[in-house]
């Protein structure tokens, strides 16, 4: 079942996919009512019907739906574009938001959660997005060594675009991050050569009103490593300390 759009507009335009009709008519009327353009669909088939017609600015997915779960549904959008999607899950269910982050979610909501909170979710997320603009560097040239003026700082073996919030190889081709992918790069990037715990890090990479679990740094450690190092499983860049958290190594800049 298909949901047409909802609400002014000039407002972001948001898609609720939930198999659960009351959930998801309940979300998407509230949603509305905050000025949110929003669409809903039951599916993954649904899902694909209304991206054809138009793009969203975030999706608000469930994980446990039939068909085509919330998880591999990610894992396809994700692969294709840097939309914004948040995650719905179960209260006591760790292991879905453990993988929800693993393909690449920016957030996940618990149920059952309060609407304003909801509300206020999408928004952080939506900020941390709009607040970049698109990218407009020359790519680095083959040499590695970076462009005059350009704001491309190194990491591993690429760099990081602390504009368009993008990671750029140095044959030009870009890779977009999440939202707390970024965060998390950054306060690596304005912490080098210091050791920071688990706690710290989320303290200066999240907002603790948003109660994220302490794993989270850890599943985010690990895709960071997949899109940074030459070799993750022997990383040079995000160090593991053991028994204390993590240690960024700058690599000097133009190598």
């Amino acid at each position: 079942m298909v949901g047409q759009s909802k609400g002014g507009e000039t407002g972001w335009r948001i898609i609720v996919v939930d198999d659960e009709e009351a959930l998801r008519e309940t979300v998407a009327e509230y949603l509305a009512g905050q000025g949110f353009r929003v669409r809903s669909a039951a599916s993954g088939r649904d899902l694909d019907t209304l991206l054809a017609a138009e793009p969203a600015d975030l999706i608000l997915m469930d994980v446990h739906m039939p068909g085509e779960d919330g998880l591999t549904l990610a894992r396809r959008i994700r692969s294709a574009a840097a939309t914004p999607i948040i995650m719905l899950t179960a209260a006591d269910d760790i292991v879905d938001r453990v993988a929800g982050l693993e393909v690449g979610a920016d957030d996940y909501v618990v149920k059952p959660f309060d609407l304003r909170e909801l509300k206020a979710r999408i928004r952080a997320v939506l900020r941390r997005y709009t607040a970049v603009p698109p990218p407009t560097h020359e790519p680095p040239p083959a040499n590695g060594a970076v462009p005059a003026g350009a704001d491309l700082v190194p990491c591993g073996v690429v760099f990081l675009d602390m504009e368009a919030h993008c990671l750029v190889r140095r044959d030009g081709t870009r890779e977009m991050l999440t939202a707390m992918e970024f965060d998390l790069l950054r306060v690596f990037l304005q912490n080098p050569n210091r050791v920071l715990t688990r706690d710290r890090l989320l303290d200066l990479a999240h907002d603790r009103d948003n109660e994220p679990f302490d794993r989270s740094i850890d599943v985010r450690v690990t895709r960071l490593r997949k899109k940074i190092e030459a070799d993750p499983a022997k990383p040079q860049a995000i160090k593991t300390v053991r028994g204390v958290g993590y240690l960024f190594v700058p690599g000097p800049r133009g190598t």
